[in-house]
């Protein structure tokens, strides 16, 4: 059985998304049917829809759903119709990486959450012109296939066809605007301070680009971590004055001023430590990389979270990095397993620790 839904389709790189009705594939045993209720837009879409990361056109986008479940598939029993859920990647379950328990590096990543179709081929979308020739093994032939199933789920669609790795279920009271967001953008943020960086309380940590990503750290840093100093930085002076609400205990405006004046601002707030003890890079900078490198301390820590366009890099001091034993690690969703870190953000968020009504914005999906 086939699925009809309206999505909003990115018919080449850099157009607008606009709404074109769909047709998704017959529901496999290992897959969840969301209404989407709502969707974070996070940055990886765009980077995405402006070609700046791998995607093939025509497309749909969204990987930060939320919603109530309208079907699932036949080996799934502990999802129900009309459970309410969070959506985040996508995941095998049965490479080396997830057997360990580290489905952020699933070893078939690239494929489940870039891929733009099944592991074996098929796609889940089509456009709703073509529909008669869809048929279950043969779809992914037709020239109206979308590039879909962007890390198992596409919640930029009405209705979503999800894979059960993706899927959390949350309390009937949840308000799904609200937490659609912690999915991707907001577990990856407090992931990399909880979970990579195991930051602890009382230490000095600095975060390096504070949109909503980094915005999250900062809350994890300072309210779930108490991390005695928080520095903010950023180009957006109105994004440090929110860093501070939600806990920054200093900013650094980074716009007019070149790296060398970041790292000194940086210097002297750690002193009379040579450096911070942690560091996250949100911005995918490769020069705020290299800046968040030289603010580390002895023996500091630092992680990227932020994604460049492949190929960019950043320079190091290996000398300075060698005799100070820093670390510098990659961090992808936040180190975290969705369905444990989703529910710890929601508790964080019920005892008044983590403020995500401070940093989210809503718009009408017609506004997009």
């Amino acid at each position: 059985m086939t699925y009809y839904s309206e999505a909003l389709l990115v018919s080449k790189m850099g157009a607008k998304p606009q709404f074109a009705p769909v047709v998704l594939d017959a529901i496999r045993d290992y897959e969840v049917l969301v209404e989407v209720h709502a969707t974070g837009v996070c940055h990886t879409d765009i980077d995405c829809i402006e070609g700046k990361l791998p995607a093939a056109y025509p497309c749909v986008f969204g990987h930060e759903g939320a919603g109530i479940v309208l079907e699932t598939g036949r080996t799934i029993t502990d999802i129900s119709r009309g459970d309410k859920v969070l959506l985040s990647y996508n995941f095998c379950g049965s490479c080396s990486q997830c057997h360990a328990g580290h489905p952020a590096y699933c070893e078939n990543m690239l494929a489940l959450n870039f891929g733009g179709k099944r592991l074996d081929g098929n796609r889940t979308m089509q456009l709703a012109s073509n529909t008669a020739t869809s048929t279950e093994g043969t779809n992914d032939a037709d020239k109206d296939a979308i590039f879909a199933n962007f890390f198992g789920q596409s919640s930029f669609s009405r209705v979503a066809l999800a894979s059960r790795a993706c899927v959390s279920v949350v309390a009937p009271d949840t308000p799904l605007a609200l937490f659609a967001p912690l999915g991707c953008g907001l577990q990856t943020g407090a992931g990399a301070v909880l979970n990579r960086l195991d930051v602890r309380e009382g230490s000095t940590v600095a975060v390096f680009g504070v949109g909503a990503v980094g915005l999250s750290a900062i809350m994890a840093a300072a309210r779930l971590r108490k991390a005695r100093t928080v520095i903010a930085v950023d180009v957006d002076v109105k994004r440090l004055a929110i860093a501070t609400e939600l806990g920054a205990t200093h900013t650094v405006l980074a716009g007019c001023k070149d790296g060398e004046d970041v790292l000194q601002q940086i210097r002297d707030i750690s002193a009379p430590a040579n450096g911070v003890a942690y560091a996250v890079d949100c911005s995918g900078v490769p020069g705020f990389v290299e800046t968040m490198l030289d603010a580390l301390g002895t023996r500091g820590r630092a992680a990227s979270v932020g994604a460049p366009a492949p190929g960019k890099r950043a320079g190091v001091d290996v000398f300075g990095h060698l005799t100070k034993g820093k670390e510098y690690v990659g961090c992808h969703q936040g180190s975290s397993v969705s369905k444990e870190m989703l529910s710890y953000l929601l508790e964080s968020y019920k005892k008044s620790e983590f403020l995500l009504e401070k940093i989210i914005i809503y718009y009408s999906v017609k506004k997009y």
